[in-house]
């Protein structure tokens, strides 16, 4: 692969990781969520930055 491709791709990979990370760590945190909390980990773990940007959209409560 061409370092230069290789250089442009590694921060969308590490934000896209890094977003991943946040959204576990959230989905764990919360009590109750839009849906089941297994399906929501397994969407955010298994696409690609749909499952993060649904869980955000969707999937929390209003509650703090």
């Amino acid at each position: 692969m061409d370092t230069k491709l290789l250089l442009l791709l590694a921060p969308i990979a590490l934000l896209e990781l890094a977003m991943k990370g946040v959204a576990l760590f959230n989905l764990r945190k919360q009590e109750r969520t839009r849906g089941p909390k297994l399906l929501w980990a397994l969407l955010i773990l298994f696409t690609t930055a749909v499952g993060w940007i649904c869980y955000f959209a969707l999937g929390r409560t209003d509650e703090a």
